[in-house]
């Protein structure tokens, strides 16, 4: 396999998967947790790694060293893999999943980005989703698609679900990190809190299952990660714990017949809570109709999330702003006319560079 983003959380775990399951890595693609890199690389021997840092190339021992955007796309050209785990962090991941594509191989998508804001030019049958609402959606819809008639997701809630909104105005960076049922990287981690994450899977599920009849609730403990209803009424629900080995293991091996995370207890779980998305606790949740309408206009909002993030995280705004600058945006660029590739990439520069000023 080609592994873009391997020191991150879903690196780490792809990783857990390909030895458990005796998978070759042929590329290994990291950012600058060199150290960690290095041990990667001494365990699964890969023919290509690419670095994000030119500098940092004479520190890994492999046959060949890349480094940057362009390293990427130069390891996927050359390697013989069949499939790409893409699992990079934001915006930096649509061009390999485009390239992947290109290039006839399969993409187990953990990147987001990359249908948020590119879903209208991606073959969607090169495609393999690796998020858990994703992956439980498809494991629920199997035969079954054309009965069902409305797709619903679940949300944590993020590090901030149990404070009132007084309390969230006033909410550190170190704080909405504290998830309570996840260890991620900051990004997503902060999406989860904003509720901005959930706004994107929707987008995700839009692009890969051709409907609108989309909808998030809140489910505190993150057991159940999908919930199906169909045209006869009746609901199906996927529930598993919270690891990600289950995706990425059907993503990368098929369905074996074995187990491979430990079934959930219902005796000692005893109740589930599900609640709806508040959007005075979530203003972003204010324009999911409308950018389900629009779902091309995903750059938009991915743009000005990923600014409006670091913002927060530098602490030049208070948490609420970061929804107010997306919304913001959203509002400014809704005509736009979204017809090529070339033309997601111009957006994406002129979002940055707006709410830069803002």
């Amino acid at each position: 396999m080609i592994l873009l983003g391997s020191t991150g959380s879903i690196g780490v775990t792809t990783l857990k998967v390909a030895e458990e399951f005796h998978l070759p890595v042929e590329v290994l693609v990291a950012g600058r947790n060199i150290e960690l890199l290095r041990q990667q690389v001494a365990a699964f021997s890969p023919e290509i790694v690419v670095v994000a840092d030119e500098r940092d190339r004479e520190a890994i021992d492999a046959p060949l060293v890349l480094s940057g955007e362009e390293g990427i796309l130069e390891a996927l050209q050359r390697s013989r893999s069949s499939i790409v785990v893409n699992a990079l962090v934001g915006f930096l991941g649509l061009r390999p999943t485009l390239k992947a594509i290109e290039l006839g191989k399969s993409v187990a998508l953990a990147n987001k980005e990359s249908l948020v804001a590119g879903g209208k030019f991606i073959d969607i049958s090169k495609i393999i989703p690796i998020d858990s609402e994703h992956f439980a959606l498809s494991y629920i819809l199997e035969g079954r698609r054309e009965r069902a008639r409305k797709l619903t997701i679940t949300a944590s809630g993020g590090a901030l679900r149990e404070w009132s909104r007084e309390e969230m105005e006033r909410a550190t960076f170190a704080q909405a990190l504290n998830h309570p049922n996840w260890s991620m990287g900051y990004k997503i981690t902060i999406d989860s809190a904003t509720m901005t994450n959930k706004l994107f899977e929707l987008l995700e599920a839009y692009w890969l299952y051709g409907t609108r009849e989309l909808e998030a609730l809140i489910e505190p403990r993150s057991l159940i990660h999908a919930i199906v209803e169909f045209s006869d009424g009746s609901l199906l629900l996927h529930g598993s714990r919270a690891d990600m080995r289950l995706p990425i293991a059907y993503a990368l091996a098929g369905e074996r017949g074995e187990r491979i995370v430990e079934p959930i207890d219902l005796t000692e779980i005893g109740s589930l809570q599900f609640r709806e998305i508040d959007p005075e606790r979530y203003p972003i949740w204010q324009i999911k109709d409308e950018l389900l309408q629009r779902p091309e206009l995903g750059v938009v909002i991915n743009a000005a999330n990923e600014v409006a993030v670091e913002k927060f995280r530098r602490g030049e705004i208070p948490f609420f702003t970061m929804a107010e600058l997306v919304i913001e945006s959203f509002h400014r660029f809704q005509r736009v006319e979204i017809d090529s590739i070339d033309q997601i990439f111009r957006i994406d520069r002129e979002v940055r560079n707006y709410v830069e000023t803002l």
